[in-house]
């Protein structure tokens, strides 16, 4: 029995299962990862702010304007679709099986695809307030706003979008239900994620149920704790493990 059946096998015995992830899961699907999308906007723009100080709270207030510049040009893939592991996940749900995807990817890809257990732990590009009088804004204000920094219709303040910038803290309700998901769970998936940003990462160490299998085309800190690592890209994968079931 290879690897993919034997994962095929663990799921149809499975009646809890989790799948935490990161960028590997969307990348099939056009989006690239947060370092190589910033790295291209450097070469294009000759920015010289690194990701990290791009993405950051600070810069976010003393910058908006080069914030949103790199974040709609690099962040935003409104044509992007659902790939094979997002669409499995939303079956695996749609059977009972699938208790919560733990995602930390912003992109909303999970719900396109059908998910609706979707705990995402850096926030998600489709959600925007004011953040002055705190009126809700959706994805395509962003992307229409005539104006360089989007500027709210009510009250003219900035409209941020709800993601989770660094020097900013993850969501508290999100992390217990991540938590709480994981340590319930008879099988965790983790795909598509290298697994070093914390706090998300750590999260996977809550598991303590039956079999944990690791997706990726890259090693990882927690290869260790997987009973069975899967290597290359995850959507090709979970689309044969998919026709199996």
């Amino acid at each position: 029995m290879d690897e993919l059946e034997v994962l095929a096998d663990w799921i149809r015995n499975s009646g809890s299962i989790v799948f935490f992830g990161g960028a590997g899961t969307s990348t099939e699907s056009g989006i690239p990862d947060f370092r190589s999308a910033a790295g291209l906007y450097q070469a294009q723009q000759g920015s010289p702010y690194p990701p990290e100080v791009m993405l950051s709270r600070s810069f976010f207030m003393a910058k908006p304007d080069i914030f949103f510049d790199f974040y709609r040009s690099k962040m935003l893939h409104p044509e992007a679709k659902p790939g094979g592991a997002h669409l499995l996940l939303a079956e695996l749900e749609r059977q009972g099986k699938l208790k919560a995807v733990v995602t930390q990817n912003i992109d909303g890809l999970h719900q396109l695809a059908g998910s609706r257990a979707v705990l995402e732990l850096h926030g998600s590009v489709h959600r925007n307030h004011c953040m002055d009088c705190g009126r809700f804004y959706g994805l395509e204000f962003v992307l229409q706003s005539a104006d360089r920094v989007p500027r709210c219709s009510d009250c003219g303040g900035i409209v941020k979008p709800d993601v989770v910038l660094y020097e900013e803290e993850l969501d508290h309700d999100t992390l217990v239900g991540a938590v709480a998901a994981i340590a319930g769970a008879d099988l965790l998936l983790i795909g598509g994620t290298s697994l070093t940003v914390q706090p998300a990462a750590s999260l996977v160490t809550y598991f303590r149920g039956k079999h944990c299998v690791l997706l990726n085309a890259e090693p990882t800190p927690y290869d260790h704790r997987a009973d069975l690592r899967i290597k290359g890209r995850i959507g090709e994968a979970m689309a044969a493990v998919q026709r199996m079931l």
